[in-house]
């Protein structure tokens, strides 16, 4: 009897089904390209078969078995994207880990899962490999993809990505029963492995490795990418980290049950420039990458000639007033349009072109809250940005905006198939087909995580609008109360200070306090370009953050943001009181952010309290010394006397007029 699967009919189950399914419907449309060298490379579907094939019959010569973990560590790559599917082709367990991780960080990592087997990017990955060998005595065998550097290496234990596959390659062709078992052993699987173990950013202490099994990951793959009508027809540019859920989920797992086309950039400095080029139709970035993109463009502006910046700012006021509207098919009067339909000819057009947004269907966001008018402005340019709202747990999607439903300040309704609901205490809780099979190796943080119910409590504080939509306030542990009782949600304000070209990262405090203050990160290529424009003369961000004029330029911003929130009545009490501008950037390597470059507060709160407890004792000023991490993993420190501001707070605007007598 024919095992169960692709070839029996049966409906894929596991990636590795999928690739077998879509090198037949698909064979010749392309399935991957990597620009090399200047020159965009590509492969087809059957020769990524072919590909994965050759390096998973070779690992299986090196002695990879069934369950064992295998990490894989580096940037967006054709071979580390073949190194998931040929692990998971033999039952065995990828684990991806953040190309810029620490060797601590790593360590942990490949330790805590058990790997034997490392495949790496280049001689920088294999260096901090080695360095760690004796915190990870399990890990034996390290395959590189690059080989530039290491010809001088012991090869003991020391693999060529290529020398792999040439010997899975030999043992394809002289043997066809070597083939023949290893696609029915992906045929027979009924997708209950694990697909992947993939670690959380921790935001709140120790990474932990979620466990995904292959047929939940695949079911929300499918749900997701029927939900925005997604096909072989369209393309992404996989430029995230490959550790991260976001990147592992729509374009990895997306990309296998639609067959669509994934490219990888020649480099991450080249990203933006390979964006241009690919023209992607799907495509996801974090909110840091949006505020990027708008401080790029009000940067270019800056140097415009003094017609330019006029058209720039009447036709952006023009988009603001129409370009949502018109995305979304709603009435507009005929002036409108005409006068949005030279916009688009002259700027919006244009700007979507240098940014390679010309050919996206569908955009989102996700992984933190996105600024309701950073969110409006790639809107209103044409751009069908959408929100979501995920979990590593979730295997990604908890909620969804459907197109025609977009609205800033919601994440949308569930996502296909998955239940939502408010415990008592605000806390968002959700069951959804990919949800985890729990925490690799730790039961006890897997029961803290669920209820009693089968319900995984997501830690973020969140209600429901009339129109069943999810509002995300806040983490739940984040979200307080004043002195006065007014409520205070730090991320809330924090997006809206991002949203100034010039504020790179903000963290707010307030909890329990009598006001708001907060710390800021000035943006060192905004702010240094102003410095250039004005002849500013400056030698480090320290310098260029502690400068008068600097500190005018925060005051206005902090004081606009005032404006702002004594417009909302919920939020008009937690206006900034006190600000200060950190001495130093906030930086992963320091544990102050997370890989994904989420704040890590309570850290920030411990390592900075001097400089909090300056804000809060009426301080003008106060010294810090910081230990920091340079990037070849040495310490040092960075001091200075951080001097502190006061901000301009406002009356309340109430928001509906008195009736009349």
């Amino acid at each position: 009897m024919e095992a169960t699967g692709v070839t029996a009919g049966g409906k894929p189950v596991t990636f590795p089904q999928y690739l077998l399914l879509n090198a037949k419907r698909f064979a010749t449309r392309p399935a991957m390209r990597f620009k090399d060298y200047g020159i965009w490379q590509s492969w087809s579907w059957s020769e990524q078969r072919d590909e994965i094939r050759d390096f998973a019959l070779g690992l299986k010569a090196m002695g990879l078995k069934e369950g064992e973990r295998i990490a894989i560590v580096g940037s967006n790559r054709p071979r580390l994207y073949w190194a998931f599917c040929a692990a998971q082709s033999l039952k065995a367990i990828p684990v991806p880990v953040y190309a810029d991780s620490v060797a601590e960080e790593m360590a942990f990592v490949l330790d805590n899962a058990g790997v034997r087997f490392a495949i790496v990017q280049d001689q920088e990955q294999v260096d901090k490999v080695q360095s760690v060998a004796a915190d990870v005595p399990g890990l034996t065998e390290v395959i590189f993809d690059e080989p530039r550097g290491l010809r001088d290496y012991d090869p003991t234990h020391l693999h060529d990505f290529g020398a792999v596959q040439d010997r899975g390659r030999a043992l394809s062709d002289s043997d066809a029963q070597a083939v023949a078992d290893w696609e029915v052993g992906i045929r027979a699987s009924d997708g209950s492995e694990i697909s992947a173990i993939l670690y959380t950013s921790g935001t709140t202490g120790r990474s932990k490795g979620v466990m995904l099994t292959a047929a939940a990951s695949v079911k929300a793959a499918e749900d997701t990418a029927k939900f925005d009508n997604m096909s072989e027809h369209d393309e992404v540019l996989a430029y995230l980290p490959l550790a991260w859920v976001g990147d592992h989920y729509l374009n990895y797992a997306q990309g296998y049950v639609v067959g669509l086309c994934m490219s990888c950039p020649e480099s991450p400095e080249t990203v933006a420039q390979n964006l241009r080029e690919i023209g992607p139709t799907f495509y996801f970035a974090p909110p840091r990458v949006f505020e990027g993109l708008l401080t790029s463009v009000m940067i270019r502006m800056e140097d415009a000639s003094r017609i330019k910046k006029w058209l720039f700012h009447h036709y952006l006021a023009v988009a603001k007033a129409y370009g949502e509207r018109i995305l979304e098919g709603r009435s507009v009067p005929l002036s409108g349009r005409i006068s949005y339909w030279i916009g688009d000819k002259l700027i919006y057009g244009p700007l979507r072109n240098v940014l390679g947004f010309t050919r996206i269907r569908t955009a989102y966001t996700a992984g933190e809250a996105i600024g309701p008018d950073l969110f409006s402005f790639f809107r209103s340019l044409g751009i069908n940005l959408k929100q979501l709202y995920g979990q590593t747990e979730a295997f990604l999607y908890v909620t969804a905006q459907k197109d025609g439903e977009v609205r800033p300040d919601t994440v949308g309704p569930a996502a296909p198939d998955v239940d939502i609901r408010i415990a008592e205490n605000g806390e968002v809780q959700f069951r959804s087909p990919g949800m985890f099979a729990g925490y690799y190796g730790d039961a006890e943080k897997t029961r803290e995580t669920m209820t009693e119910d089968g319900w995984v409590m997501t830690g973020d504080a969140g209600i429901f609008d009339a129109q069943g939509h999810l509002k995300i306030i806040d983490r739940a542990k984040d979200v307080g109360k004043m002195t006065a009782g007014a409520l205070y949600a730090p991320k809330y304000i924090e997006n809206k200070l991002k949203f100034f070209p010039n504020i790179k990262e903000a963290v707010a405090f307030g909890d329990g306090k009598d006001f708001v203050a907060v710390f800021l990160n000035i943006d060192l290529t905004a702010v240094g370009n102003w410095a250039e424009r004005n002849n500013i003369s400056y030698g480090s961000y320290q310098e260029l953050a502690g400068m008068p004029r600097v500190y005018e330029m925060m005051t206005a911003h902090v004081n606009q943001v005032n404006r702002d929130l004594a417009a909302e009545p919920m939020m008009a009490g937690s206006q900034i009181q006190r600000f200060l501008v950190l001495h130093k950037e906030l930086d992963a390597d320091d544990g102050e952010l997370t890989r994904t470059q989420k704040v890590r507060r309570s850290f920030i709160a411990e390592r900075y309290a001097p400089l909090i407890e300056a804000l809060y004792d009426g301080a003008s000023e106060r010294y810090i010394n910081t230990e920091v991490t340079f990037e070849d993993g040495r310490k040092g420190n960075i001091s200075a006397t951080v001097k502190v501001a006061d901000a301009e707070t406002f009356p309340v605007v109430n928001a509906m007029p008195e009736a009349a007598e």
